[in-house]
Order: structure tokens, then sequence, then C-alpha cells
């Protein structure tokens, strides 16, 4: 423990000889909650900004048609038929 202490320069308290486990963790539990509430918030932002390139790429999709519509020509029996009349 004091190594890993020392690693993170942590220096004891006034009136204390060495770096207390409490007063490590103390530090250590504030840095990990502010880092977990804003890993969240970030995953929450990049989360909506793929569902807004997805809903895009989707309306881009829907604009063009998969298929496409010829006009009708005017030929075939039926069109025979009306023009003997």
């Amino acid at each position: 423990f004091l190594e890993t202490a020392a690693y993170f320069c942590m220096k004891p308290k006034m009136g204390e000889k060495e770096v207390s486990p409490h007063s490590f963790f103390s530090i250590w539990h504030e840095f990990s909650s502010d880092f977990k509430d804003f890993w969240k918030k970030e995953n929450k932002l990049i989360l909506q900004e793929r569902v807004k390139e997805a809903e895009e790429v989707c309306r881009q999709k829907k604009g063009k048609s998969l298929y496409n519509i010829r006009p009708k020509h005017d030929s075939g029996i039926v069109s025979k038929n009306c023009d003997d009349t």
C-alpha cells in the first residue's frame, strides 16, 4: 500500500507519519465517482450522436427508391381492343 501511495505522490497529513488508507481511499473514491459520472455522460452523448447518424442514413436510404417505376406503355391486347371500337 505504501508503495502505491508513493507512486501517486501522496504525502502524509500534518501530524501523521505515514499516509493512511482512509485518506488515500477517500481521495480515490472522489476521483472514481467523478470519473464514473463523466464516463456515463460521455457515453450518453456518443450514443445520441450514433442514433442521429443512423437516422440520417435511414432517411437517405428512404429517399432513394429501391426500384424504378416506368411509365405504362399502351401496348398489348387491351390497348388493341380499345382502338377497334
